[in-house]
């Protein structure tokens, strides 16, 4: 489910954070999937509880998981949200490239530099 490399530079809790919401993002993770509990997964991944806490509060503050007490965390409806904006992010873009006449293929390497691909 999540792979945690301890060399990266990349803190623990954000490969946490980063994993589930790609899941969740590309529907690995359906929604209303009940995610483990936060010391369930810390104890999996080898991790301080504290660490995964902080990766589902970030993820519960973009909308893409919900709290429900005692019940535990569950993959929100809300995380199609962020494909909605997406898309509506896409179409401004592509409506500017137009306006300033800018090409498809153009725009769509700025789009790559931009990602640093």
């Amino acid at each position: 489910m999540i792979d945690i490399d301890p060399e990266s530079g990349v803190p623990p809790f954000e490969q946490v954070r980063s994993q589930l919401a790609r899941q969740i993002s590309d529907r690995t993770l359906a929604v209303g999937t009940r995610l483990p509990t936060v010391r369930a997964l810390a104890t999996d991944l080898g991790l301080a509880a504290n660490t995964v806490a902080r990766a589902y509060r970030e993820l519960e503050e973009a909308g893409m998981v919900e709290t429900r007490g005692r019940a535990g965390t569950f993959v929100s409806a809300l995380g199609d949200s962020s494909r909605t904006a997406l898309r509506q992010a896409a179409a401004d873009f592509a409506a500017k490239a137009n306006a300033l006449g800018i090409d498809t293929t153009e725009a769509l390497e700025a789009v790559r530099a931009a990602f640093g691909a």
